[in-house]
C-alpha cells in the first residue's frame, strides 16, 4: 500500500509490491506537496555544496533546506542516478533532521520525508528498519487529544485554518497507518498489520464520514487482510459495507461493485456458502462482460468452476474451466501461469472423479508451463501451482515426486517478502511427506521451521497451528523424544480447544495422542481419565457401533486391565486434569525407565 510519499513521488524501482492487494485505499486528495514551491519562498536555494555529507549541523537550521532535500530525495528515487536508493535515503534522512529542527509548522513535510525514507528501506528489502521510521511519522501528525469541555460549557468552534490543518493531519496519519500495516504484512505479522489498518480506517472514517467512496476502498482493502488471516466473519462485514457504499455512489454494474462481489464470493466460499458465492460470481461476470473485460471474465469463470466443483456439479465445472482456458490461451499465450493454473484445476477435478490418467496428463501440462513460464510471471503464482500439483501427486501415491515439487516451490518463495505463511505451509506439507516415507528427523525439522514462522507471524491461535503442533509431536514420538512430544501435544490441545472446541474431531485426536504419551511416560491414571472423556464424547457424537468408538474402547480396556480397575462411566471435566498435571513430572515404571505406550497415536 503506497504511503503518503506515493501521493507525490513514485516508489523506488526496486520496491517489492505489497501482497494480496486489489487496489489502494489511499484517498484521492492528498496533503499539499511541500516540494519545489515551498523551496522558493524566502531566500534562494541552498547551494549544491550543502548537499554533501560534509555539511555541518548548522546548515540544518536553514528553513529551506528540508523541502529542498526532500525534493532531491524524490528525484533520486525516480532517476536512480547518483547512488540511487542509498543517495535518496541520505537526502530523506537529512531532510527529516532539518524539518525536525523547524518544529511547529513543518509536521506534514517531516512526515513526508519519513515516508520517503521508509519507502526506500522497503525497496531495499529492509522492512524491519522501515517500521520505527513509519511509527515516528504517524506520531508526528497525531495531534494531542483536546481537553474536555467543562460541564455546562459549549465547545468553542475551531478556526477554519485549524479545521483544514486537522483534515490534512488526519489524512497523513491515515496514510501512515496503512503503510505501516503493509510493512508489517511484508514481514508476516498479520495481527500487527490488521491492527494498523484498523487505526487508519478509524481515522479515515472520522475525517470523511462512513459513507464516502474512499472509505469503501479501505473496507475492501481491510477485508482482504482479514481473509489472509482467515478471519472470514470480520472480512464479510467489511466487504458488505464496501458493497453497500459502492452501490450507493457508483453506477449500476460498476467495476468497483464487481470487485467487491468477487471478494465476497471468496469469503463465502471459504465459509462453505457455495450457493451464495456462486450468485456473487455470476453477477460479477455479467458486469465484466458488459464492460468488455474478457480476461477478467475468464478469471471469474475459473472461480465459478471451483464453486461448481465444491457443489459436485462436475460437468458444469468442466465447462467453466474449458471456457476460461480458451480465453486465457488466446489472450496471454500457452506459457502463461494463469493457463497452467486452469490445467491444475482440471487435474484436481479429474482426480476427484476417478479419472487418474486425465488428471496426470493435466498435471504434466501445467508442469511444462511452470518449467519455463512467461517473462514476468510472479513467483507466488508459480509456487502456488507447484504446491497444488504436489498435493495431487501425494494423493496418487507418488510421494517422492510430490516432495521434489514442494522443494521447488520452497526455493522460489523462501526469500520473497510477505510469503512467510505460504512458506510455512510448504514446510508443513513437506513434513507430512517426510513422515509418510519414514524420514522422521527431516519431518520434525520441517515442522519445527514451519512452527517457528507461524509463531513469528502471529498465527499461533489458528486451528492449522494446532494441527501442525500435533503432527510435529508425532514425529518426535518416532524419534523417541517423549518429553518434547508431550509438550507439543499439550500446546496443540490448548490451541484446538480454543479454536475448535473440546468435542471437535481434531481436538479429540490430540486427546488420544496425549493419552498415549502419558501412558508411555508412566502416567497411566492420567491416560485413563483422558480416554474415558474421549470415549464418552465419541459415543455421543458417533454412536456405540462406530469403528472409532470400538478402537477407543479397546485402548481404554487395555489400560484399565493394566491398572486393575473398571471403566468409570461418569462424565468428568478435563480442566482439573490438565490444570494440575501440566507441570507434573513423568512417572517411572517398575523397571525405573520409560516405556512405550501399548496403543497407537492419531495423526
Amino acid at each position: 500500500m503506497p504511503g503518503l510519499a506515493a501521493a507525490d513521488a513514485a516508489s523506488p524501482p526496486s520496491a517489492a509490491p505489497a501482497p494480496r492487494r486489489l487496489s489502494s485505499p489511499l484517498p484521492r486528495r492528498a496533503p499539499p506537496s511541500p516540494s519545489p514551491s515551498s523551496a522558493s519562498r524566502a531566500v534562494g536555494k541552498p547551494s549544491r555544496k550543502s548537499l554533501g555529507p560534509e555539511t555541518d549541523e548548522a546548515a540544518l537550521d536553514n528553513p529551506d533546506l528540508g523541502p529542498f532535500l526532500l525534493k532531491q530525495a524524490r528525484d533520486a528515487m525516480v532517476s536512480g542516478e547518483g547512488g540511487g536508493a542509498a543517495r535518496a535515503l541520505e537526502f530523506a534522512e537529512r531532510a527529516a533532521r532539518a524539518l525536525e529542527r523547524r518544529g511547529e509548522g513543518a509536521e506534514l513535510e517531516l512526515a513526508m520525508s519519513l515516508h520517503v525514507a521508509a519507502a526506500i528501506h522497503c525497496g531495499l528489502g529492509r522492512h524491519a528498519d522501515a517500521i520505527p521510521v513509519l511509527e515516528r511519522a504517524v506520531a508526528v501528525v497525531t495531534p494531542p487529544a483536546p481537553p474536555p469541555a467543562a460541564e455546562g460549557e459549549e465547545a468553542v468552534p475551531q478556526p477554519e485554518e485549524e479545521v483544514r490543518k486537522g483534515e490534512e493531519w488526519a489524512l497523513a496519519a491515515f496514510s501512515g497507518w496503512m503503510q505501516l500495516g503493509d510493512t508489517h504484512a511484508m514481514l508476516g505479522r498479520m495481527d500487527e498489520s490488521i491492527a494498523c489498518y484498523g487505526k487508519g480506517f478509524e481515522i479515515q472514517m472520522a475525517a470523511l464520514g462512513d459513507r464516502d467512496p474512499r472509505v469503501a476502498e479501505t473496507c475492501r482493502y481491510l477485508a482482504e487482510a482479514h481473509v489472509q488471516a482467515l478471519q472470514f466473519d470480520e472480512a464479510e462485514k467489511l466487504c458488505r459495507k464496501a458493497l453497500e457504499i459502492h452501490r450507493e455512489h457508483s453506477a449500476p454494474a460498476s467495476l468497483e461493485e464487481a470487485s467487491d462481489r468477487r471478494l465476497m464470493a471468496l469469503i463465502l466460499d471459504a465459509k462453505g456458502d457455495y450457493d451464495g458465492a456462486l450468485e456473487h460470481l455470476v453477477l460479477a461476470s455479467m458486469t465484466m462482460v458488459a464492460n468488455g473485460r474478457d480476461v477478467e471474465v475468464a478469471t471469474i469463470d475459473v472461480s465459478i468452476g471451483n464453486t461448481y466443483l465444491a457443489l459436485a456439479r462436475f460437468d458444469e465445472s468442466v465447462f467453466s474451466y474449458q471456457k476460461a482456458l480458451t480465453v486465457l490461451k488466446s489472450a496471454r499465450g500457452d506459457d502463461h501461469p494463469s493457463v497452467a493454473s486452469v490445467f491444475v484445476r482440471l487435474a484436481d477435478l479429474y482426480h476427484r472423479t476417478g479419472k487418474l490418467r486425465e488428471s496426470k496428463s493435466y498435471c504434466e501440462n501445467a508442469l511444462r508451463v511452470y518449467a519455463k513460464p512467461a517473462p514476468g510471471a510472479a513467483p507466488d503464482e508459480v509456487g502456488g501451482g507447484l504446491m497444488e500439483i504436489a498435493a495431487i501427486y501425494e494423493a496418487l501415491g507418488e510421494l517422492d515426486e510430490a516432495l521434489k515439487l514442494l522443494q521447488r516451490a520452497l526455493k522460489l518463495l523462501e526469500d520473497s517478502p510477505g510469503q512467510w505463511s505460504t512458506v510455512a505451509g510448504i514446510e508443513a506439507q513437506m513434513g507430512v511427506l517426510y513422515y509418510m516415507i519414514g524420514r522422521y528427523a527431516d519431518s520434525r525439522n520441517s515442522f519445527e521451521s514451519a512452527v517457528s514462522k507461524l509463531r513469528a507471524s502471529g498465527e499461533r491461535k489458528s486451528a492449522f497451528f494446532g494441527v501442525l503442533l500435533n503432527q510435529m509431536g508425532l514425529a518426535c514420538v518416532q524419534l523417541f523424544k517423549i518429553d518434547e512430544a508431550a509438550q507439543l501435544f499439550e500446546e496443540a490441545r490448548a490451541v484446538l480447544e480454543q479454536e475448535c472446541g473440546a468435542s471437535h474431531p481434531d481436538t479429540l485426536g490430540v486427546y488420544s495422542n496425549l493419552a498415549a504419551i502419558y501412558d508411555a511416560m508412566g502416567r497411566v491414571e492420567d491416560a485413563i481419565e483422558i480416554l474415558e472423556h474421549v470415549l464418552k464424547v465419541r459415543e455421543e457424537k458417533l454412536g456405540t457401533a462406530n469403528p472409532d468408538v470400538e478402537d477407543e474402547k479397546r485402548r481404554l480396556a487395555e489400560l484399565l486391565k493394566e491398572a486393575g480397575r473398571s471403566r468409570n462411566r461418569k462424565q468428568k471435566s478435563l480442566d482439573n486434569l490438565f490444570g494440575n498435571n501440566t507441570q507434573r513430572g513423568a512417572k517411572k515404571d517398575s523397571s525405573g525407565g520409560r516405556r512405550w505406550s501399548n496403543f497407537g497415536f492419531r495423526s
